[in-house]
């Protein structure tokens, strides 16, 4: 199951890298014949997508779930480094468009020159990227796939800026016949407001995954005590923890003492007790350490200091 997850993942990411190629090169294109400036920077922008691409490739082949002897945890942090390498991507794009942004209001620069066409040409373009976003954020909300949610979230961004170019432009191609030239300046000054939305999508990211990557608790240690406690023969569960992501994969360590001294029971009971942990939180790996009754602890979990 993990291979075909693996599979689709990487079909979803060859598709989404070749549309992504295509709006490349259309914004390149028409933000070189136009002079516009705002659509250069977001060409820049659509830069970052196809690498995003080309980096969850990379990371979903390296983040398979199946441990082996140099990483007998799995793989699976790979896939958040490579989401966390793309909140960097958001950062660098943001940076771009305030600095495209500050250059046009300080130094000025040659006007824009755009048509029908060339206005029709952006809403192609913010018609793939609505689609890419969405069907990214669909595939990777069934499988279970940060890159795939957190490429999602980096393309919505991108969405938002076209649609800031386009908004732009449209003034720009009509200043002149509404006798408003003043929107001019609509190329420049809407990127302000679409890198605030860079950046909270670069938060988004990074609050996704950080918490995986610094191994924060993943389930309350109340709820697995109190699943543990139901298992006859358990007497005290103490020193509870969990790391990992539900729905992707979870470690479980715990103390446990039980009513035998018999080794055959005990670990019926431990069986028993994975079992219950496997159907409430699967995929999840876990380890009890099975203590003799004078360690009995009131700590379930571990206490700050």
């Amino acid at each position: 199951m993990a291979q075909n997850k693996q599979k689709k993942v990487r079909e979803v990411l060859i598709i989404t890298l070749i549309l992504n190629i295509i709006v490349l090169i259309l914004k390149a294109v028409v933000g070189t014949i136009t002079g516009s400036l705002s659509l250069q920077a977001d060409a820049l922008h659509s830069v970052t997508d196809s690498a995003n691409n080309i980096l969850g490739l990379v990371t979903n082949q390296l983040s398979s779930p199946i441990p082996d002897r140099d990483h007998p945890y799995g793989h699976h942090k790979f896939e958040a480094i490579g989401a966390l390498g793309i909140a960097a991507f958001l950062g660098i794009a943001c940076f771009e468009i305030l600095t495209s942004a500050l250059n046009r209001i300080i130094f000025g620069g040659e006007p824009v020159k755009i048509g029908g066409g060339e206005l029709w040409v952006l809403i192609i373009i913010l018609g793939i990227n609505i689609f890419v976003a969405f069907y990214e954020r669909k595939v990777g909300k069934k499988l279970g796939s940060n890159i795939l949610i957190a490429d999602a979230t980096h393309t919505m961004s991108d969405v938002w800026i076209t649609i800031s170019v386009l908004l732009g432009l449209i003034g720009v191609w009509q200043s002149e016949a509404w006798n408003l030239p003043w929107l001019q300046s609509l190329d420049y000054l809407l990127a302000f407001p679409v890198a605030i939305l860079v950046i909270k999508s670069a938060w988004e990211v990074l609050k996704g995954n950080l918490p995986w990557l610094v191994d924060q608790m993943a389930i309350a240690p109340e709820l697995i005590h109190e699943i543990v406690m139901e298992v006859p023969g358990v007497i005290n569960c103490h020193n509870i923890a969990s790391r990992g992501l539900l729905g992707r994969q979870i470690f479980i360590e715990m103390h446990l003492i039980v009513n035998t001294e018999s080794v055959k029971t005990a670990h019926d009971i431990t069986e028993e007790i994975e079992a219950k942990l496997e159907a409430k939180f699967a995929p999840v790996r876990v380890l009890i350490h099975v203590e003799p009754l004078e360690y009995e602890s009131s700590e379930i979990t571990y206490e700050n200091n």
